[in-house]
């Protein structure tokens, strides 16, 4: 709300050329971006370029919320495969069923084969769970093998903070070193 309301003064106060130019660049942004048809990632080249990237690993999908949480994955340098954005979650509150979101399309992209494993990379949220859930039991019988990230501490945290549900996920995921 404090953004917004920064910015609707921002505008009020814009001299009205310097507006209609903002609104015709947003206008152009627009008519440029669409969704990869593929990951559904946010695009100007259709299929996107992580898509069309041969040095990445064809066999992997990693499933994400929304195109900024592969933006996030991204930035870590650390996963080389592909996407598939969902554009949601599951959340019967909100009145979002499974069929909102691009699930469909995640199916259709393991028909045409290769794929060997489907990384979940949801929020740690109910509805992110849940998503992750009927998104497994879609998949498990097609034999691919389905991982989800891990979950666990924030770097530079203190324990007496963290809530029960993450310092249980840390212990039960903890690994060897």
């Amino acid at each position: 709300p404090k953004t917004a309301q920064r910015l609707t003064y921002y505008l009020i106060r814009m001299p009205s050329e310097e507006a209609r130019s903002l609104a015709e660049a947003i206008l152009a942004v627009k008519e440029r971006i669409v969704l990869c048809s593929r990951c559904l990632l946010i695009t100007e080249a259709n299929p996107c370029s992580i898509c069309t990237d041969q040095n990445r690993d064809q066999t992997r999908i990693c499933v994400v919320e929304e195109p900024l949480d592969a933006l996030a994955l991204e930035r870590t340098r650390v996963y080389k495969g592909l996407y598939h954005v969902l554009h949601g979650v599951i959340s019967p509150m909100n009145g979002i069923g499974p069929e909102e979101l691009k699930i469909r399309e995640l199916l259709g992209r393991l028909k045409d084969g290769g794929i060997q494993e489907i990384i979940l990379a949801t929020n740690p949220s109910l509805e992110g769970e849940a998503t992750s859930m009927y998104i497994h039991r879609l998949i498990s019988p097609v034999g691919i093998k389905i991982t989800r990230l891990a979950r666990g501490l924030p770097v530079g945290s203190d324990l007496e903070y963290a809530d029960e549900v993450t310092l249980a996920r840390a212990l039960e995921e903890r690994h060897e070193i």
